[in-house]
């Protein structure tokens, strides 16, 4: 008998530099304010995002200042590698297990570059065993902390009784380029914030706890120049489309549906939403296509408001809210990311 992998335990772990929106203004009216004529015409983004407070892996200073490849790759592995640590450690210790009774690692992260993977640094780091199975997963962005789940619940079913690890971070602020003196880049100086989270799992039928049903993703053709990163000498520019909103209210409905039919599910029956709260206007946008669902929603927001867009980590924060509050249910968890890819899945809390 195949069994559903279950969460044993969620635990999310945020840097120590807080930065609160006003502040990340001043910081980009400095910066980008004198090589722009336009700039404060820009200035309400930081306020209509909804996002009042961010953390960032390095004090504020150190962004002010021009950064080249070595710099940032220093500073994401020795960032991420920190973040992991405290959430997988607070994971496993909610669990009851420690790192040798972790059989399989499952890393996302796209917002920066590490060889060993961060995964494989943590080894000796944290003390897990040399024969643990491990997959990096790099290029999901936004959706991998929805994508990356999935692929550890489908690892811990192949491996039935073993235990499994997802982990994912991103440290999105390292994309902050002061030479890039465009709007795109003032608007992700408005959103992007740095985050991580572990999840422990587990397919043995036993036991209480969210249980992840069915996942799938859809790639829209023709839309790779949506989302993704650009690789310029200096560090990764971002790259954001303005018609995610609309894309979404045009062309997400019948996926999310046709997602939902395969489980003999309905939007009307499911008892909350997951969703990476990418922004205001995708939140506006996701309300409009989830309806008359909107349970959870209230959490997705919370997240953006006191912590930023964390890409595919942000997710994960929005699931330990929602178990938190004690919901009960089939939630429907979901992100979009480059491809354009919506990534989807059934959670029963």
């Amino acid at each position: 008998m195949t069994h559903s992998p279950r969460i044993l335990s969620l635990a999310t772990a945020l840097p120590p530099h807080r930065l609160g929106q006003e502040e990340a203004l001043g910081v980009a009216r400095a910066v980008f304010g004198p090589r722009m004529r336009d700039f404060e015409r820009l200035v309400p983004v930081f306020a209509n995002t909804g996002i009042e407070t961010r953390h960032a892996v390095m004090p504020i200073d150190w962004y002010m200042e021009p950064r080249g490849w070595p710099e940032r790759t220093a500073a994401f592995r020795d960032g991420a590698l920190s973040l992991l640590e405290e959430a997988a450690g607070r994971a496993l210790a909610h669990a009851g297990l420690r790192p040798q009774d972790v059989d399989a690692i499952v890393c996302a992260s796209t917002t920066g570059i590490a060889t060993p993977s961060l995964e494989a640094l943590l080894l000796e780091r944290m003390g897990f065993r040399p024969d643990t199975v491990r997959l990096p997963l790099f290029g999901l962005g936004c959706a991998g902390g929805v994508l990356g789940l999935t692929r550890a619940g489908q690892i811990a079913q192949a491996m039935a009784g073993r235990t499994v690890l997802f982990l994912v971070v991103e440290l999105c602020t390292l994309a902050f380029r002061s030479a890039e003196a465009t709007p795109t880049n003032v608007v992700a100086s408005a959103l992007f914030a740095d985050g991580a989270a572990a999840a422990v799992l587990r397919a043995d039928g036993d036991g209480e706890g969210p249980h992840l049903v069915d996942g799938a993703e859809h790639t829209w053709p023709g839309t790779q120049d949506v989302m993704g990163w650009r690789v310029e000498d200096d560090g990764l520019g971002v790259i954001f489309s303005q018609s995610i909103p609309a894309l979404i209210r045009n062309r997400l409905e019948p996926v999310l549906d046709g997602f939902l039919e395969r489980g003999r599910l309905a939007r009307g029956d499911l008892a909350g939403l997951i969703v990476h709260p990418g922004g205001a206007k995708v939140l506006h946008a996701l309300e409009e296509v989830c309806a008359p669902v909107s349970a959870g929603l209230d959490d997705a927001w919370a997240v953006l408001r006191g912590c930023g867009n964390m890409s595919a980590a942000s997710v994960l924060f929005v699931l330990e809210r929602r178990i938190a509050s004690g919901a009960r249910g089939s939630h429907l968890m979901s992100a979009l990311g480059p491809g354009f890819t919506a990534a989807l899945a059934q959670i029963d809390l």
